[in-house]
């Protein structure tokens, strides 16, 4: 697998990452083969996009659709991205899942040719200006069809939390019409509810996910778990049990067992050069530790959820480094706990080991991220048909290296007028300590 880097800068970008964050459809796309570019608004996340090689333009989605449409190639064919979801998400205030209906409506009033003022008035008064941003992606390809020598994309990939499916249906059946502002182009499309541990993630985390593709590559059918699903309900014990379930073992025939935190992060750690250290999980050279979750569970806030090393993570968020990782009743009571480190929840989100985090609020950045290993699974499927190879997903595990002068240039080419990046984007960055081991 070649390093990513800026030579050739956009010469060939097939892929067009909205909303990109620190690249976890990027890093998918690399190592299935595919060029991508992606327009992201955070510059913490445009750092780590610079430092991993990954071409970026930092901007706001929605001035760029306005005003710098005809910066991306016209070689770009796939639309893909995942609108920032804290407005509909559980741990979010939920503004978006109370304006679940009305969104709905955006999406036909979009369609059917309303004025585009009148609409962004009424989206503002939602509340949550992040719940408009669930449109995008429409306007984006609605973009694309009414511009003169662009063609409509010829796949579209979106994923969000699992709240925001009913929404996904509605791009899909309107994308299976053709009418209004579509001008009859018509797409198979097909949108599910997907859980990230059966396709090899050390964590659970459901999203939902919307494939469309012109007709002629054949019908749209979601990618094959490879994995276990894992029950949450069988995590329940007592404080006194809190590492005693073993992984499960396979049967033949079926899918694999899911993978656990322990067995991902001593893979990592054994990878040359890998800055995952987790000798301190250790206990007779077993990794052997309990989670307890920074969030409540079942309703009561006081109520941390608990996971052994053998089970997979909880959903990795923002707040990963605030979830207690200890390797004993002992350490619990006498109230010595560890964190996560960055490397560490990157690898339970399924980054390479070695991926170069940078800039400020690195755990959020690791939590905003599409898990990789899923990002592949659902892109294989999307592009090609078929699931990724044992050696991409082998490869998967380890970054190439950029060089600083790539991460340089990528920066040039993406920051280089900063007057047409985000308002108060370029403030100094002070990376924040890592948390203590």
């Amino acid at each position: 697998m070649t390093s990513p880097g800026a030579q050739d800068h956009l010469d060939g970008v097939r892929i067009l990452d909205l909303f990109a964050g620190p690249g976890g459809l990027d890093v998918a796309a690399h190592f299935l083969g595919f060029k991508s570019v992606g327009i992201e608004w955070d510059r913490n996340a445009c750092e780590t996009r610079y430092a991993a090689g990954l071409p970026t333009i930092h901007a706001d989605v929605s001035v760029m659709r306005e005003t710098r449409f005809q910066e991306i190639p016209a070689s770009v064919d796939v639309l893909a991205g995942g609108p920032p979801c804290q407005s509909f998400s559980v741990a979010g205030n939920g503004a978006g899942r109370r304006a679940l209906d009305t969104v709905k409506e955006f999406i036909h009033r979009l369609v059917e040719g309303e004025d585009e003022a009148g609409i962004d008035r009424d989206l503002h008064s939602l509340g949550d200006p992040r719940t408009a941003l669930v449109l995008e992606p429409l306007r984006w390809l609605l973009k694309a069809i009414e511009t003169d020598g662009r063609d409509p994309y010829k796949v579209i990939v979106l994923e969000q939390v699992p709240e925001v499916l009913p929404l996904w249906e509605v791009y899909a059946k309107l994308l299976r019409g053709g009418e209004g502002r579509l001008r009859g182009v018509k797409y198979e499309a097909e949108c599910w509810k997907l859980k990230t541990e059966q396709f090899g993630v050390p964590q659970t985390r459901k999203r939902a996910v919307l494939v469309a593709r012109l007709p002629g590559a054949g019908a749209v059918r979601p990618p094959k778990a490879t994995h276990r699903p894992f029950d949450v309900l069988r995590g329940r014990r007592t404080l006194a049990q809190p590492d005693m379930l073993p992984t499960e073992a396979a049967v033949p025939g079926t899918e694999q067992p899911w993978i656990s935190m322990g067995e991902a992060l001593d893979t990592a750690s054994r990878a040359e050069g890998s800055p995952v250290d987790v000798s301190r999980l250790r206990t007779d050279d077993d990794m052997k530790f309990f989670v307890v979750s920074n969030y409540g569970s079942g309703g009561d806030p006081r109520n941390r959820g608990r996971r052994s090393s053998a089970e997979p993570a909880f959903t990795v968020t923002g707040k990963i480094s605030r979830n207690k990782v200890y390797r004993s009743l002992a350490e619990y009571e006498a109230e010595k706990w560890d964190r996560f480190t960055i490397p560490e929840s990157g690898v339970l989100q399924t980054f390479p080991h070695n991926f170069p985090w940078s800039g400020n609020d690195r755990a959020q950045q690791v939590g905003n991220a599409v898990p990789p290993r899923l990002g592949m699974h659902v892109l294989g499927h999307a592009l090609r048909g078929a699931a990724p190879s044992e050696d991409e997903l082998a490869a998967a595990g380890t970054w190439p290296d950029v060089p600083r002068t790539t991460t340089e240039e990528l920066r040039r080419l993406g920051c280089g007028d900063r007057s047409q990046c985000p308002p108060d984007s370029h403030r100094v960055i002070r990376p924040r300590a890592e948390p203590s081991p």
